[in-house]
Formats: C-alpha cells, structure tokens, sequence
C-alpha cells in the first residue's frame, strides 16, 4: 500500500447505521480524541465533544494524572478507547514504577534531542522502547479491562524508527497510519519517508486509508475537502478537544450539520481491507 498524496475527486456514498463493520461501506469517517486520561482538561472536553457526538473515539494515555478517572468515565460512557502511546511526556501518575520512569526518562530524552530523532534507530535502546511500551499496554488492560481499539503515538512517536524496525506492536493491531497531504503539499523528501513508514506499517497492521489533524484541516480551509474524501474512504481526523480552537469547532452547529451528513465510525469498527486502495503514486 504505497502513500504519498490524497486524489482531487472522490464520490459521494454516505448512509446512517448503527454499528456496521466499516469494510461494508465505501467511505467512513473517525474522529479521534487524544490525550484523554493525560490531564482533567483535555478528558472533560473530550467527554464533553463525545456526548455532543463530535467525536467517535479517544485515544488513552496511561501513567497520567488523570488517567484512572479518565477509565472509569470512558466505562460509564462506552466509548472507543485506544492506547495513546506516550514516549515524549513525563509519567505524572502516582503509580509509575520508578523503573519504568528512568525507562521512559532515556527514550524522551533521546527524542527530543531533534526532530529528526525518531527516524533514528538507537541499538541502545531497543529494550527500553519495548519495555515501556509493553508496561503502557499492560496497564490499559489493567484500567479498561480490555485491549485497545487501536494505538497511535503521542506526537506521533509509535511511528519512531525504533519502533517500526522492531515490529513492537503487535501484528494485526489497528495502528494509526502516518499524516496523509495534499498534492504538492510537502516536499519529496518527506514524502517518500512517510511512504516508506506506511508501507512497512501497511504489512503488519490495520490502517485507515487517510489520516488528517482537524487544527490543520481548519486553519488551511480543508475541512470539507476533508469530510468529502470520507465520503469515499476510510479517515481518521485526530483532534485535541482539550485545545479551545479544536473544542470550539468541533462544538459550533455548522460541524455538526457537516457530520450529520456522513457515515461516522470508530476503530474498534474498523475491518482489514482486500488490498490497497484510496491511495495513488504521485
């Protein structure tokens, strides 16, 4: 499945079911919450925007302040929940084992050493980034009582180069995918990484066909291009309710007379599809 850009055109078929599997329908849109659990703010609005049926699902930080109220209210509310793999942010829970923290502690420092750290594989620390990654997924079970919907990075560091060439989530998982752009919107370069990641990502794991930042799509106009892409795809649109841009959008009427129009899912609805499709080589 190769990514590099997003098609121009893309038809119309869009219908309102309660809890289908997403590989019946031609087009499906997710709207993702993350950092829920990480800090009150950000769970209270996103709990907020998914009672208001803004969004679709979360994605969980564990080991944070919050995280433990955040599990019971995520319960009361049945809402999609996934693991939101945390790297780069201090544990700031009062049950992080002090191994674990010195763990986390080594990998955050080496990914903030650059922005162009995490294409970086660190033979060093190979068993740090399995070991507090696995003690995050052990820990969702322990509060959720179940596995994640699905897993993405906080800033996206599940897509770390330690983490991708050591296959350390599990395959079949539903995985978040890398940013998908517009044509002529990043340079070449850049493209041909993010392909590179979504190819390897594509053998192991689920993927939506096209994943987009709602701070981004708003401030560039592309909010509609957005929502008629899903129209025919499958995307995943990640926001941070905790952000008043983010919450005062996603809560205004006009997004929410754009979304009845759609068909609106969740990861944990999310089937593997028969081959590639939605994306074309530049």
């Amino acid at each position: 499945m190769t990514v590099t850009s997003v098609p121009s055109n893309t038809s119309a078929c869009a219908r309102d079911a309660s809890r289908p599997r997403l590989a019946e329908f031609r087009g499906v849109l997710i709207i993702n919450a993350d950092d829920w659990g990480g800090w009150k703010r950000g769970t209270d609005a996103a709990l907020a925007c998914h009672e208001r049926r803004r969004i679709t699902s979360v994605s969980a930080m564990v080991f944070m302040e919050d995280s433990e109220r955040a599990a019971v209210l995520a319960k009361a509310a049945d809402i999609d929940v996934g693991l939101h793999v945390n790297f780069t942010t201090t544990f700031s829970g009062g049950n992080c084992p002090a191994r674990l923290a010195e763990a986390q502690d080594r990998i955050r420092r080496f990914l903030k050493r650059s922005k162009y750290a995490l294409i970086v594989y660190n033979p060093f620390l190979r068993e740090s980034f399995r070991y507090v990654y696995q003690a995050q997924a052990e820990e969702f079970i322990r509060l959720y009582g179940r596995p994640p919907s699905h897993v993405d990075g906080h800033q996206h560091m599940h897509l770390s180069s330690n983490m991708l060439l050591d296959g350390i989530i599990p395959r079949g998982q539903k995985v978040r995918r890398s940013f998908s752009f517009w044509p002529g919107e990043k340079g070449l370069i850049n493209l041909t990484y993010r392909r590179w990641v979504d190819r390897r990502i594509s053998r192991r794991y689920v993927l939506t066909d096209y994943f987009f930042s709602l701070s981004q799509c708003v401030r560039h106009k592309r909010f509609e291009r957005v929502l008629e892409l899903a129209k025919a795809a499958r995307v995943e649109l990640m926001t941070h309710p905790g952000k008043a841009d983010d919450y005062e959008f996603l809560m205004s009427d006009s997004c929410f007379t754009q979304l009845r129009a759609l068909q609106i899912g969740t990861y944990a609805m999310l089937l593997p599809q028969s081959g590639p499709r939605g994306f074309f080589a530049e």
